[in-house]
């Protein structure tokens, strides 16, 4: 009989449209019985995750707004409340990989929306939904970050910054929370989903040495959801992000110059804004 935490509880999951948020809503459903409310901007994406979760639909709803505006989560807390909807467990998923490029080539509007979502999305999750979060007997938060906030890789500036940030935030919430609420940090490196939509330079060369060093996202998924069961602190998952937790705890000046070299060796258009005078 399986006896985990995670069974029949209610679910919040932001970016549960696509790529890991998908995946780790259906396993949360089909194997854990929980209820999910899927957040996404797309009604045609949750449309086709109800229509592909078949019989198990009925324990999947969806809302739809901007997770980078704090109205809107406040909002939300309203709507649970309203509906009688007690929340277990929030996962903050949803997140933006901008375009590989230097720092002064990105405008302030640009650096700003990366930051929103994939920074201040959580700050306002949680900070909304905490109080409703504690009622529960199991609560917990769970931040998908990045490998990219375990060490910077030149023409990731933006990225590095919004996704450490997150991790900061989250080590100081699990202190803060220690006994109260679980949080778990997850750190994935480069996975197959969707979130190279932005890299408008990726050709073909580019797009298959992605794959080459991309975690198939049902992998990752099946990883995230074993961190999740046993209550890890922390998940780095994928080789590029363990060479990339390795190297920005031992040698974080060394490392970074190395990591620039052979991305600067590769010749990758996807680079080339980053390498090129």
């Amino acid at each position: 009989m399986n006896t985990n935490w995670m069974n029949n509880k209610t679910v919040i999951i932001t970016g549960a449209s696509g790529g890991m948020g998908k995946g780790v809503a259906e396993r949360l459903i089909k194997e854990h019985g929980c209820t999910v409310i899927g957040i996404a901007r797309s009604e045609e994406k949750m449309k086709k995750v109800v229509e592909e979760l078949g019989e198990y639909a009925d324990k999947f709803s969806y809302q739809l707004f901007d997770v980078s505006v704090e109205q809107n989560w406040i909002d939300f807390v309203t709507y649970l409340k309203d509906n009688n909807i007690h929340p277990d467990v929030l996962i903050n998923n949803a997140g933006i990989l901008p375009k590989f490029d230097r720092f002064q080539n990105y405008t302030i509007d640009y650096i700003k929306k990366a930051m929103d979502i994939n920074f201040y999305s959580a700050v306002y999750s949680i900070h909304a939904l905490l109080p409703v979060l504690l009622e529960s007997s199991t609560p917990a938060i769970i931040n998908v970050d990045s490998s990219a906030a375990l060490m910077t890789l030149a023409g990731t500036s933006v990225y590095s910054a919004s996704k450490a940030a997150l991790k900061s935030l989250s080590e100081a919430l699990r202190e803060e929370l220690r006994g109260k609420c679980y949080v778990g940090i997850v750190c994935p490196g480069f996975t197959k989903t969707d979130i190279f939509r932005d890299q408008s330079s990726t050709d073909d060369k580019g797009t298959k040495m992605l794959n080459a060093v991309s975690t198939p996202c049902d992998k990752m998924v099946n990883m995230i959801m074993r961190d999740i069961k046993l209550k890890r602190p922390l998940g780095v998952h994928g080789f590029d992000a363990a060479f990339m937790n390795y190297f920005g705890r031992i040698l974080p000046v060394q490392g970074g110059r190395l990591f620039s070299a052979v991305m600067k060796a590769s010749k990758l258009p996807l680079f080339d804004p980053v390498f090129k005078d």
